[in-house]
């Protein structure tokens, strides 16, 4: 399979991973099938046992039908007890994510892999007790008591114990405040490099024929025909290949309006078709190529790992909350993710057919507009704070060495000026503010010592550069 091939496949196989994992049901409905499947097993070995008379090694539990009874029946209540309790800390952590992260936090606490674990855990041991409590019946050589499947439930209640030991363990770990902020930006750089795989220096190149993207784009301009969108709500995802395979047999070009987290209206442009007549038929296929919903998800949407801690970062430096710490960890890991973006990284922007033709021309975020959304926000909130104006600029001197171009160092260095002119209106204390010049000076220093210095020099921090305890 061609590389852009199995990329593109990848692309929709991550959203359907994606979507999948971003709910509380698919896991638990995947451990009570093998509950089942479990028990489909027990039971015949016990039917087996039961018309041969054989004999039970020491370690099966036996006893009578009405102790069996009675066993499965404590063992079922207490699991069901425990789903309850384990239901209670949920809702209590996702009631405290809301308010201390932001209600958008909360699709990170419902795909958390342990505790979709843990409920299908105990869901799964509870049909399994009641599936061997139905089986127990009189049968052609007295009682039928499937002493193997009940010594399997008791088995299963020793795994719930040490799931709930863990369960308790992951919830401590997991809502502790730099945790959540180190998984966003762990999601942020694997969203960052997935992003960034079509524009690498290893990308297939594939014929080029037909207009270019510009005469394509004027033609558009003067004669295309609109599609409107279908329904409103967050673009959450793109099927390119399914976009380029509609547009590649109407022999149009599609150029899309909108990226992966904008909002899209009812009614409102959402594509531009050239032919015009083609028009119609692309916008049938667009609603098989769309995946609209009402929220953001990290599949094709960079930005949106970057609004999460950002929106922890202005949280915290709310007057309400004013946790100056919280927001130093955003901006840290913020810095941390971005380093991560190569040198290469170019999200692809027009999709070709097999025979190089141009079919869609898509909407991208560039490097620029991400080092807008990690700063912007949090320098507004954090005016007159030179605890947070002097790490964002220290931030910015690190991102100096891995930002190859003029375009790239240009951003930073327009975002470092904003932060400087920031510090001296809002800023009152004259040492503060020296020490908040003093950074600034640094990242124009970096800048300089990047562009005239050898390539090897980047990557290297500053032997001088200043640490400030915050």
């Amino acid at each position: 399979m061609p590389r852009s091939s199995r990329l593109r496949f990848s692309v929709g196989r991550d959203w359907h991973r994606e979507a999948l994992r971003t709910n509380l049901w698919l896991v638990p409905a995947v451990e009570v099938s093998a509950a089942i499947g479990l028990f489909v097993t027990t039971y015949a070995i016990d039917r087996a046992v039961y018309r041969s008379g054989s004999e039970l090694p020491s370690w099966v539990i036996s006893g009578s039908a009405d102790a069996a009874r009675q066993i499965l029946t404590a063992l079922a209540a207490a699991v069901i007890t425990v789903v309850g309790v384990v239901f209670s800390i949920m809702i209590v952590t996702l009631t405290l994510a809301s308010t201390q992260f932001g209600p958008r936090m909360l699709r990170n606490f419902i795909r958390d892999r342990g505790t979709q674990l843990t409920l299908g855990t105990f869901v799964a041991t509870f049909v399994y007790a009641m599936l061997a409590l139905v089986a127990i019946g009189p049968g052609p050589h007295g009682d039928f008591v499937p002493h193997v499947s009940i010594t399997v439930t008791l088995a299963l209640v020793v795994v719930d114990i040490a799931v709930l030991i863990y369960f308790i363990h992951h919830i401590a770990t997991s809502i502790q405040l730099p945790n959540v902020i180190a998984a966003i930006a762990r999601d942020l750089s694997r969203a960052i490099a997935h992003e960034g795989t079509y524009g690498g220096p290893h990308a297939r190149a594939l014929p080029q024929m037909g207009p270019s993207v510009s005469e394509i784009e004027r033609r558009m301009n003067e004669a295309g025909g609109i599609v409107l969108a279908p329904a409103s709500g967050y673009l959450q995802h793109i099927h390119h290949q399914t976009l380029v395979r509609i547009a590649a047999k109407s022999h149009a070009a599609v150029r899309l309006h909108h990226r992966p987290g904008h909002f899209i209206v009812q009614g409102q442009p959402l594509a531009t078709v050239w032919p015009a007549e083609m028009a119609d038929d692309v916008a049938r296929g667009l609603r098989r190529a769309h995946v609209a919903g009402p929220s953001r998800t990290l599949s094709q949407d960079v930005a949106f790992a970057v609004d999460q801690l950002v929106e922890i970062a202005i949280r915290a430096l709310s007057p309400a909350v004013n946790d100056t710490f919280t927001a130093l960890t955003c901006i840290d890991w913020l810095g941390e993710s971005l380093t991560r973006v190569p040198p290469h990284w170019q999200p692809q922007r027009v999709h070709r057919d097999s025979h190089g033709f141009i079919r869609v021309i898509t909407v991208h975020i560039g490097y620029g507009r991400l080092i807008e959304r990690a700063f912007d926000k949090v320098r507004q909130a954090g005016r007159g704070m030179p605890a947070v104006l002097i790490r964002q600029l220290e931030v910015l001197t690190r991102l100096m060495y891995d930002a190859p171009g003029d375009r790239r160092r240009d951003a930073l260095l327009a975002q470092a000026a904003m932060i400087h002119r920031a510090a001296l209106e809002s800023v009152p204390e004259a040492a503060d503010r020296a020490d908040t010049t003093a950074a600034y000076e640094r990242v124009l220093a970096t800048d300089d010592r990047v562009a005239a210095g050898p390539k090897s020099t980047r990557g290297r921090q500053p032997a001088n550069r200043a640490v400030t305890e915050a």
